[in-house]
């Protein structure tokens, strides 16, 4: 099962930042941003991440959740939060279940050598579950700004 535009995403917990879980499902009746990045504590990560950081009380104005999702581990991911001072969640998807279902895991090139990674991505969810909008292959300068945008006008109704 996946995710599809205009369709319920389907309800997953996952290990997060925090000593929590977090469960779609519980987070009904607010919008919700998941967005995918390959590694933490790399360059690009970071940007994108603080770009959220920074823009969190205009997120939460439009009554907007943030959620970052990497393969790294729990203690990774802790320390990439506190570094940062990242005032959202970070989920630890090492088994690949939450990029599965959002399919974000591609074949990338580095340095000449194919292997299996996360594209960089993110999703909005409606208040209501549904998948409101989605980003794919994402580069980084302007992004946030531009989900932001759509988090207001979807919000805005």
């Amino acid at each position: 099962m996946s995710v599809s535009l205009g369709h319920p995403v389907p309800d997953f917990t996952a290990t997060a930042t925090g000593d929590t879980a977090v469960t779609l499902s519980e987070l009904k009746g607010q919008q919700v941003v998941v967005y995918f990045y390959p590694k933490a504590s790399t360059p690009g990560c970071t940007t994108e991440g603080g770009d959220f950081r920074d823009r969190k009380d205009a997120f939460d104005a439009a009554n907007t959740v943030i959620l970052g999702v990497s393969r790294d581990g729990i203690r990774a991911q802790e320390n990439f939060k506190a570094k940062q001072a990242f005032n959202f969640e970070l989920i630890s998807d090492k088994d690949e279940a939450v990029c599965s279902l959002f399919e974000v895991i591609k074949l990338k090139k580095l340095y000449g050598k194919e292997h299996l990674g996360i594209e960089r991505s993110t999703f909005l969810i409606d208040a209501e579950g549904r998948l409101a909008r989605e980003w794919r292959g994402v580069k980084v300068k302007g992004h946030v700004d531009e989900v932001l945008e759509a988090a207001q006008a979807l919000h805005a109704g």
